[in-house]
This record gives C-alpha cells, sequence and structure tokens, in this order.
C-alpha cells in the first residue's frame, strides 16, 4: 500500500492541496507509510512545501513581541535543516543552517514532522515519548501552535 500511496503523492500538485485536505491525508497514513513516502525528491517537495506555507499559516495577532528563530531539524534517510524567524509580527522560512543561534532547535523523524504541522500529532505526547527532541527555549516550543493556524483533519 504504501508504494501506491507514494505513487499518488508523487503525483499531487502540493501547491493545490488545501492545509486541510493535507491534514486528512496524513491522517489517513501510519506512521510507517508517512516515513515510507517520504524519500527521495517527493520529501524534499513536501518539506518545501509545508515551509513555503508557513508565512501563510502565521497568526501574527498571536506572536505579539516575540522575537525567537526556531530550528526544525528533520531527521529520516538524510537530515533537512529550516529555520523559521519571527520577528516584529512577521514570519519567515529559510532553508539551511544559518550561523544564528536559535532560540529553540526541534528534532523529529519525518512522520512526526508531519504530524505536528497537520494537527494530528500531540506535541506534548511526543516529547513525552522522545519522538521529539526540543533543545533550548522549551515554553517557547510548547507554545508554537498558537503562532500558527494549524489545519485540522
Amino acid at each position: 500500500m504504501a508504494e501506491n500511496t507514494g505513487d499518488e503523492l508523487a503525483a499531487l500538485d502540493f501547491s493545490a492541496v488545501s492545509p486541510e485536505e493535507f491534514a486528512r491525508i496524513v491522517k489517513g497514513l501510519s506512521g510507517r507509510e508517512l516515513a515510507d513516502v517520504m524519500q527521495g525528491e517527493l520529501r524534499g517537495r513536501v518539506l518545501r512545501e509545508v515551509f513555503g506555507r508557513m508565512k501563510q499559516q502565521f497568526r501574527p495577532e498571536n506572536a505579539g513581541s516575540v522575537d525567537a528563530l526556531i530550528r526544525w531539524k528533520i531527521t529520516g534517510e538524510t537530515e533537512e535543516v529550516f529555520e523559521t524567524s519571527i520577528t516584529d509580527g512577521t514570519c519567515t522560512v529559510h532553508e539551511g543552517r544559518s550561523e544564528q543561534e536559535p532560540r529553540t532547535t526541534l528534532v523529529m523523524g519525518d512522520a512526526e514532522f508531519l504530524k505536528l504541522v497537520s494537527g494530528n500529532g500531540n506535541p506534548v505526547t511526543m516529547f513525552m515519548m522522545r519522538k521529539l527532541k526540543i533543545a533550548g527555549d522549551v515554553a517557547l516550543a510548547a507554545g508554537l501552535t498558537r503562532y500558527f493556524d494549524i489545519p485540522k483533519a
């Protein structure tokens, strides 16, 4: 099934998939299936699309005066790093590691990342089960979901 699911996902135009539809897709797949489809070129497309949408999903009214760099390390077949900067009510995202010291760093596997950003995973449970590792400001990490409009499946 994972190969068939991977073929279906590979054919998707992710820019045309709403956050809610993405959440439904993720909800319908097991952690193993999510890890299986997050391979090769498809993995890069999915990660770039998710991070590319963070600016649109950002809720500046909830961020207030937060000034923070959040580093995301997504582990899987390779480690991919993205950084989200929240400053003066704006959110910017870039791929790769900067020289700036992050206020918090989140480390998780592909399946956990997809579950988290699609509203299908509980960050506290993931942290307690050591599927999500946090370095730095744990309180900031715990409050990140307030700053983004997380879709619901």
